[in-house]
């Protein structure tokens, strides 16, 4: 791979990072590049550009997936916050992300859902979001 090549990948995954996951993401790539920057470039150039770009799934899709195994690994809050920032930013309710959350207690069981659950709520808070509406 060529660096042209490199850069554009580097680019367009920003560009992805940019509209997904808005200023959170693209902060946390900055807070990698003095300390890992191949880490920092492999999460724009890979995770966005390759990955979170593939058309099989929507955005929103790509967003409950993601939310769901990072409940599942656990530890793992400061991410869940930016992938609720992402989740809202392409277009589901904190109500779906709320039930999401729920829905992984059943599989990964009620710390994990209770720790990504605070986490959101954080977010939620920070947008103005809350109460989150009961059905």
């Amino acid at each position: 791979m060529t660096t042209d090549d490199r850069r554009e990948r580097f680019e367009r995954g920003m560009r992805v990072l940019g509209r997904i996951d808005g200023e959170a993401g693209e902060r946390m790539v900055a807070a990698l590049t003095d300390v890992s920057p191949e880490l920092a470039h492999q999460i724009a150039a890979w995770g966005f550009a390759e990955i979170y770009s593939r058309p099989a799934l929507e955005p929103r899709d790509r967003q409950l997936v993601t939310l769901g195994m990072l409940t599942a690994l656990g530890g793992c809050e400061p991410q869940v916050e930016v992938h609720v920032n992402a989740a809202l930013n392409v277009g589901l309710t904190s109500r779906q992300i709320v039930e999401a959350l729920l829905h992984a207690a059943a599989y990964c069981g009620f710390p994990r859902a209770i720790n990504a659950t605070l986490a959101a709520k954080r977010v939620f808070a920070e947008r103005g979001l809350l109460p989150v509406d009961a059905d």
